[in-house]
């Protein structure tokens, strides 16, 4: 995981706000969720209960890593994430099937309480 990766992490269980290059986490203390957004684009919503992931429009590599970042942190990042194959993006929850199921905007992931 990069150094990024794990600065949005923290900022993300700490509920801050926190910000370098590209990627930028904002906590609503009304809402009591994180946003992260890469490039100004919102790419995941997190509640103490849940991360739900968006592409932001854009499926990059940057984003899919961020994405994966996000779910190893703080779901079960041995069993679930985004995959791509011949460019077409899946999720795979083992919670849910064992099989990949297509991304499509928001998907919500249930978050692990560590």
């Amino acid at each position: 995981m990069r150094k990024i990766e794990q600065q949005m992490i923290s900022a993300v269980k700490n509920c801050k706000d926190w910000r370098n290059d590209n990627t930028e986490v904002l906590y609503s203390p009304s809402r009591k969720v994180s946003c992260v957004y890469l490039h100004k684009n919102l790419i995941a919503t997190i509640s103490k209960d849940d991360v739900e992931i968006y592409d932001g429009g854009w499926q990059s590599r940057t984003t899919k890593s961020r994405l994966n970042a996000l779910i190893s942190g703080l779901c079960d990042g041995m069993n679930q994430g985004v995959y791509q194959v011949a460019f077409d993006w899946y999720i795979q929850d083992d919670d849910r099937t064992l099989n990949f199921i297509p991304f499509e905007h928001g998907y919500r992931f249930q978050r692990l309480y560590i």
